[in-house]
């Protein structure tokens, strides 16, 4: 299986301006730029996409996993923050930050604590991240 996604930029660092655009067509020619990116503007950023992108992959397979040990969870919500930092002349992300509250009937907390360390582990983000990755993980 492949997915894509595509950018296209015009202009330069500071001023120029950009799209991103997905094949499914959920981000179609969405707006991105310096000022989304470092200071306050419109559009979104890459940081951005990569935390929604963590915290989806997380959430699934958070539940995908609960589901192996006999669980179904009512619902799943997962917040990843992600830090860019200023690292000798350029920047990086430097980390991961998951927050993840569930309603999941029936489980115990040291259960919930070792399947939500299992799915950060092992959620195909958390393993193409190269960026520490931390989580508070909440039984609701």
């Amino acid at each position: 299986m492949k997915k894509s996604a595509s950018a296209a930029w015009s202009g330069s660092f500071k001023e120029g301006r950009g799209t991103i655009s997905t094949e499914t067509g959920v981000l179609h020619e969405a707006p991105y730029g310096f000022r989304s990116r470092f200071e306050s503007g419109p559009g979104t950023n890459p940081e951005e996409l990569i935390g929604a992108a963590h915290a989806a992959c997380f959430s699934m397979a958070f539940a995908a996993k609960l589901g192996a040990a006999g669980f179904t969870p009512e619902r799943i919500e997962t917040r990843a923050e992600i830090t860019f930092d200023k690292v000798g002349d350029g920047f990086a992300i430097t980390r991961s930050h998951l927050t993840m509250r569930a309603a999941v009937p029936g489980i115990d907390e040291g259960t919930f604590r070792r399947i939500a360390l299992d799915a950060k582990e092992h959620c195909p983000v958390s393993r193409v991240l190269a960026a520490e990755i931390s989580m508070d993980a909440q039984l609701a």
